[in-house]
């Protein structure tokens, strides 16, 4: 019986590539916090992907991508604490904004940074991955290979982390 891979159709590649790509470079980089390495580990993950595709099907690509790219991180890093450094957001160029306010709002978003680099990192990247990424726990914990409840569980508490530290706004 012959066996047909659509991982191994190029174009059915590129449009997967297309489709995760950018949700992969996410999750690398809120576990490495470094762009350039996330981007590297992207490319390393779709070129192991495509050297494999004979033997990954196409509804299991995702997993093994994710899966690739965290056992490059875990290679690479070897367990060093993890410190995320949130990408620059352009500043805003109006200057009819209230200084004070400015200034509160940069120190409201640095303790914000500090406070979610505190994170234990399951905690840390299943919260970004849902208010950042806009994933839902389903996909999240599909992603992770964990239990819808464990995500559920893991952005309790660090929103539970932030009220405390940050208090309500």
């Amino acid at each position: 019986m012959s066996f047909s891979n659509d991982t191994c159709n190029k174009i059915i590649f590129q449009k997967f590539y297309q489709d995760q790509s950018e949700g992969l470079l996410n999750y690398v980089y809120y576990k490495s916090g470094n762009t350039g390495f996330a981007e590297d580990t992207v490319q390393e993950s779709f070129i192991r992907l495509w050297k494999n595709c004979a033997r990954v099907p196409l509804e299991k690509a995702k997993s093994f991508l994710f899966t690739t790219a965290t056992n490059l991180f875990r290679d690479r890093l070897k367990h060093k604490k993890v410190v995320l450094k949130f990408r620059e957001r352009p500043v805003q160029t109006q200057t009819n904004q209230d200084p004070e306010f400015l200034m509160q709002e940069k120190e409201f978003k640095a303790k914000l940074d500090r406070v979610i680099s505190a994170l234990p990192e399951a905690q840390r990247i299943t919260f970004l991955m849902n208010r950042i990424d806009k994933l839902k726990y389903r996909e999240i914990a599909e992603i992770l290979g964990v239990s819808q409840k464990t995500v559920e569980k893991r952005i309790h508490q660090a929103l539970l982390v932030l009220r405390k530290e940050i208090g309500k706004i």
